[in-house]
């Protein structure tokens, strides 16, 4: 589909501020904090990944599931450098279609500044069936937060903004599928960027959130479009996350690992109504002789 004509060539966050610190230095502070260390002590520098790799990963405020994220950035540092970020987030706005890719240009954050990376974004939107447009990210937090960690790991590494709005098993399966085929053997990191249970207290979230996770780390497209509608799980990326589980079949990323979980009632410990965040990899695993 044609992209619909340069809204916005450079994107300016609209969570600095809010969700991150705004000011550059206490955004690294934040973060070193969240991965439990500076970069130098997450060891010595990866080398580069030698194929995709996935991840689940929190998009809330950094002071509620930074620490998740962090978790899950550590491991994905502990097995190598990605050559290019594909990120599926969640459309909160409501704004576009099914899927949507973002258009040429390049996002800003605290940290500098990050490329689009085309051609690689028309190509996956053509594949996707997806229109290009930027208006759906214009509000939209998923994406964005993930990007000052990839920078403080990776530095201005290029991505792929997408935001996934709808999540019935046939689009997940086609769209995972399709997005498996054009990374197939690149160094490329796919992010599914959700939060979990919204809203419920402590007990009953962590329980409805073991259901899905469960599913997820079966790599059960099915098993968990299904749990999601039988328990009401509030997961507000259930397409994101959908798509990356079809994805991670047909590549083979059989490697399913919960790296960690926990609520906002771990943060601030509020416990009657918590949000689930959850950090999970997934990998290709070496054959055990």
């Amino acid at each position: 589909m044609a992209y619909n004509e340069a809204i916005m060539a450079t994107r300016i966050p609209c969570a600095a501020g809010t969700f991150y610190p705004a000011d550059p230095r206490a955004l690294e502070r934040e973060i070193e904090t969240c991965l439990g260390g500076d970069r130098a002590a997450l060891g010595p520098e990866p080398p580069p990944l030698t194929g995709p790799v996935g991840l689940i990963l929190p998009h809330a405020g950094y002071r509620y599931s930074g620490p998740v994220a962090g978790a899950g950035y550590r491991a994905l540092w502990r097995l190598g450098r990605p050559e290019i970020a594909i990120i599926l987030g969640t459309n909160h706005t409501g704004l576009g279609g099914a899927i949507v890719v973002g258009g040429p240009g390049e996002w800003v954050t605290p940290l500098g500044r990050l490329p689009v990376a085309e051609p690689l974004a028309g190509e996956l939107a053509r594949a996707l069936g997806a229109e290009r447009s930027d208006l759906p990210f214009l509000e939209e937090h998923s994406v964005e937060v993930q990007l000052p960690f990839l920078q403080y790991l990776f530095g201005p590494i290029p991505f792929v903004p997408v935001v996934v709005k709808e999540y019935d098993v046939g689009l997940c399966r086609a769209a995972g599928q399709a997005l498996a085929e054009l990374v197939r053997g690149r160094p490329v990191l796919l992010v599914a960027s959700s939060d979990f249970t919204h809203y419920e207290p402590d007990p009953v979230a962590r329980e409805k959130d073991r259901r899905a996770i469960a599913a997820i780390l079966n790599l059960d497209l099915e098993g968990f479009i299904e749990v999601v509608y039988r328990y009401r799980i509030t997961i507000c990326g259930v397409g994101a996350i959908g798509i990356l589980i079809a994805a991670a079949r047909s590549l083979g990323l059989l490697g399913a690992e919960l790296v960690d979980y926990r609520t906002s009632g771990d943060a601030v410990g509020v416990l009657d109504q918590v949000v689930g965040y959850a950090a999970i990899l997934l990998r290709e695993v070496e054959d055990v002789a």
